[in-house]
């Protein structure tokens, strides 16, 4: 059966790899500015609804980034044995605090974000994204370096969440990848403090940086634990770990879960339950055995092999 392709305004080339775009139909463009930082769009995609792109890549879209940002988040909440303090590194759409907060015990957030303008538009562009999070009072939003913010606190967090987009050459979040940042980060950890990442494309063709990620946390941390999922609008399957000093249960109870999860949170997960954390959780051969077969850490060294990953 053949499909015609939609009237659309503008298509988006959104590029995998030198062989590999992904095309996106855009219906109408919202807002599209230049910042001191980085290339920003916010444009209603003709499948997915609103959708922010930095850069020429999507970062989230209306219809799937639930997907997204719950795994991102409630893996790691759920390892935590105590969460009130909350770091946020990047998060610009809202979303990671939206979903932070759904924890009853949080008793603060911080999200440190460098680009204020991609947080005041999606403030106005994307309130299905952030569901008006920043307004709750125990959140702060700081709009600086995350690298500096890390290197000066003298708080420790229960929970860090890294919600950076992936590097690439030039991009703000390039030194955020490398080994000294994390060895940074597990310094204001608390004792039994989570460390959660999205880590990029986990599809067999585009392995190369989720598998060198995670050994450049292993390479800090004691343990790790590796969560995956599908997100349509991304086309391919999607990288997150954890990382902590204490181990991880990745064959968590489903039943276990649910009453964690109705006991300590205020609900309204549209992914996340114990059936899907114990799915996410569970890794593929072929991931596996990359992961298994890489042992180079990301430093500072290797700032230009890293952005050329992609």
């Amino acid at each position: 059966m053949s499909v015609k392709l939609a009237p659309a305004t503008f298509w988006l080339n959104d590029i995998a790899n030198e062989w590999e775009v992904h095309l996106h139909g855009i219906k109408r463009l919202l807002l599209h500015r230049t910042t001191a930082v980085q290339d920003l769009q916010i444009v209603e995609h003709g499948t997915y609804g609103k959708t922010l792109i930095l850069d020429g890549k999507l970062q989230s879209t209306a219809a799937d980034e639930f997907i997204y940002h719950e795994t991102l988040v409630h893996p790691a909440a759920v390892a935590c044995q105590t969460l009130r303090n909350v770091l946020i590194l990047g998060g610009g759409e809202g979303a990671t605090v939206r979903e932070v907060l759904r924890w009853q015990s949080v008793e603060r957030v911080a999200m440190v974000d460098i680009d204020g303008e991609v947080v005041d538009a999606c403030r106005t562009y994307l309130p299905e994204m952030h569901a008006n999070a920043w307004d709750d009072p125990r959140v702060e939003v700081i709009i600086g370096d995350a690298l500096q913010y890390v290197a000066t606190t003298d708080e420790r967090w229960d929970l860090i969440v890294d919600d950076l987009s992936e590097p690439v050459e030039s991009g703000p979040a390039v030194k955020l990848f490398v080994r000294e940042f994390y060895a940074q980060v597990q310094a204001i950890l608390a004792p039994d403090g989570v460390f959660a990442m999205q880590a990029g494309s986990a599809s067999p063709v585009q392995i190369e940086l989720f598998a060198r990620t995670l050994a450049t946390l292993r390479s800090v941390f004691p343990y790790t634990q590796t969560a995956i999922a599908y997100i349509p609008s991304f086309t391919v399957p999607w990288g997150f770990v954890l990382a902590s000093a204490k181990p991880f249960d990745s064959r968590p109870d489903p039943a276990a879960i649910d009453r964690l999860l109705a006991q300590n949170s205020h609900g309204g997960f549209r992914l996340m339950d114990g059936e899907t954390l114990l799915g996410t959780l569970q890794v593929p051969k072929y991931l596996r055995a990359a992961i298994a077969a890489e042992n180079r850490p990301f430093t500072l060294a290797d700032i230009d092999d890293l952005s050329t990953t992609l």
